[in-house]
Formats: structure tokens, sequence, C-alpha cells
């Protein structure tokens, strides 16, 4: 089994790969500065140092305390719109930030590495469904930062021999018994939605419904985030030699945002009020990915395929977060160390 160092696993899918990684036995080490994710996310038993990864010196003072076999790297900054709006604060904390976090790696002698990538760096495909080998013309600066360290990191691989293995991801959704999904602010559609459906939010914004899709509404290939833990695991057992290899995570179809939508309201039986608004700049109108390759190499098989299969686990953890308020982070954070540079 392995020691894990999982940079950013306070997040989304971070902490349901923690969860995963326990699971199966490995040990893990959560690094993140808890600008965007939650310390009471990540599962008992993983042990936290709080800092940022491109701090360093405490970057420095984590791997003199803790040797790892392999390194998950899924901390950066990841909403669209603002990397439109901004991009200068996306580049240096995704590039800027994430070299420095690889050369860290390197000083440690790691040489195993799991990059959270995405589907942005395809920017609007010339097919669909996309396969890996298609072009990369990212329409943001997020999927720009998404290829660039997937670019350092095969050279990273040539230079110093290591294994990577660079995931992209499309639309994550869905929840697990204990960890789902939840931002400050929420920028994503299945919670966004909820709120709408619950009355916590006055309506909801469909952003453009006038796309050359069938409905006229954005179509994406939703991927419950237990699936996606999944393929970072059998990621981590496959690595066996140098070089950098770069996976699809989707299901091969998509659900259009007007789909998405009634399967909500059928699932929390309660209508969402709507608003038609402008397309969101960078926003493609169609992503969908084409899953062989991660199928036939890994053995990816996945178990949670389904809009309404991914909406009612994401349901069913909201309702549950209702009923217990969460635990406040004084407490959840005794059961762990931290490291505060």
């Amino acid at each position: 089994m392995a020691n894990v160092l999982v940079a950013g696993g306070a997040g989304y899918i971070g902490s349901v790969c923690c969860e995963e990684l326990l699971r199966t036995g490995h040990s893990v080490t959560v690094v993140d500065n808890f600008s965007t994710g939650f310390r009471e996310a990540i599962p008992p038993g993983v042990n936290i140092y709080e800092g940022d990864i491109a701090d360093t010196e405490a970057m420095r003072f984590l791997f003199s305390e803790t040797e790892f076999d392999a390194v998950f790297h899924f901390a950066a900054k990841a909403l669209v719109a603002e990397s439109v709006s901004n991009p200068g604060v996306f580049f240096q904390q995704n590039v800027a930030g994430g070299i420095s976090f690889l050369e860290a790696v390197r000083a440690a002698g790691i040489t195993k590495l799991v990059f959270s990538s995405s589907a942005a760096v395809y920017g609007a495909p010339q097919r669909v469904p996309i396969g890996e080998d298609d072009a990369k013309n990212p329409t943001n600066s997020y999927g720009e930062t998404k290829l660039m360290l997937e670019r350092a990191l095969q050279w990273y691989a040539s230079a110093y021999g290591w294994s990577v293995v660079a995931l992209r991801y499309f639309n994550a959704a869905g929840a697990t018994e204990t960890a789902g999904e939840r931002h400050q602010p929420e920028s994503h559609i299945i919670p966004l939605l909820f709120q709408a459906a619950a009355g916590e939010r006055d309506f909801f914004t469909l952003y453009g419904d006038d796309y050359d899709t069938p409905d006229g509404t954005c179509v994406r290939d939703y991927v419950h985030v237990r699936d996606i833990a999944t393929a970072h695991l059998l990621a981590l057992n496959g690595m066996r030699t140098p070089g950098l290899i770069a996976y699809n995570i989707g299901y091969g179809r998509g659900y259009s945002v007007r789909e998405v939508i009634g399967a909500v309201e059928e699932i929390a039986s309660a209508k969402v009020p709507l608003r038609v608004g402008p397309r969101r700049a960078g926003d493609p109108p169609v992503l969908c990915a084409d899953p062989t390759k991660l199928k036939r190499d890994l053995g990816w098989e996945p178990l949670h395929d389904g809009i309404s299969t991914i909406i009612e686990s994401a349901w069913a953890w909201k309702s549950r977060q209702s009923r217990s308020p969460e635990s406040p982070e004084s407490e959840r954070s005794q059961e762990h160390p931290i490291f505060q540079h």
C-alpha cells in the first residue's frame, strides 16, 4: 500500500479520493490552504498539513516530515467565468504555483504523480465524443492553465523519469454517503438547481438557450464523483513506466442543462424557478468524452452512470446535511495535526 500526498484534498473531488484511498488501505496526507476547500470534508484518518503548495518553505517542511510514494495534485483555482475575467490569478496560482510545487516534489525524490486535469483543455471540440488526441484549444484561461501544467509534466516525466497520469475530468457531480459538492460561492449546476428547488435562492439562471444543441442549452458529460475517484486509484496502481499519459473521465454521452433541470425537478419533487441569461464567455456548446482508452488501459468500469443516479445521490447528501449540522472546524482540527506556516 502507498503513502499518498493529496494536494487540495479538502476540495470536492479530492476529499472523495481520500475516502477511496483510505478504503483501499492506503495512507493519506492532505495539504490544503483551505481557500476553497473545507476541513470537515476530509475524512477521519487523514493527516492534514495546512499550507499553500506555492509556499516553498512550507512544502520543504512537509516533505522533510514524511516520505511519500505518490502525489495526487488537485490544488487549483477552477471557476471558468472568473478565469475569463481575471486570468492573471489563474496563471499565478495554477501554473506558477503548480511549478513551484512540482519542484518541491522533485526535490523530495517522488516520481509518481496523478494530475487533476480537465476537459477544458479541449475547448470547443471538433468532434463528439472527444478523444485524448483531439485538438487542444482552450476557450478560457482555466483550461489553458491545465494544459500548460500537463505540458510541463510531460517534460518532467521525460527529464526526471516520472510516471504521470493526467486525468481530464468532464463534469464531476453526485455524492457519496459522506461527501458532496459545495462551493463558496456556489457555481456548479446541480447544487444551484437544488438551492432553487428548495427555495434557498430565488431562481436558477440558465446561461444561454440559443446554442446549436437539440434544446438550445449546453450539453455536458456528467460523471459521478465516486467513479472519478476509482479512476485515480486505477491510475495509481497502473503506474509502471516513466512518461505522461492522459485519460478522459466521462461516460461518453451528455445531458443538456434543460435535461438536468428536469431530472432535478423530478427527484426533488419541486419546480425550479428559471431565468434565461446571456451566454457565459468560454462555454463550449457540447463537451462529451470518449472514455475508451481509460477502460481499455486501466480497466475502468463506471458503476454510477446516468443523470438520475447522480442527482439522486447528490440530493440524498444534501438532505442529510440539512438534517445534521456540520461539525465545527475546531472539532475537526483536533483530530489531525495541522501545520500553519
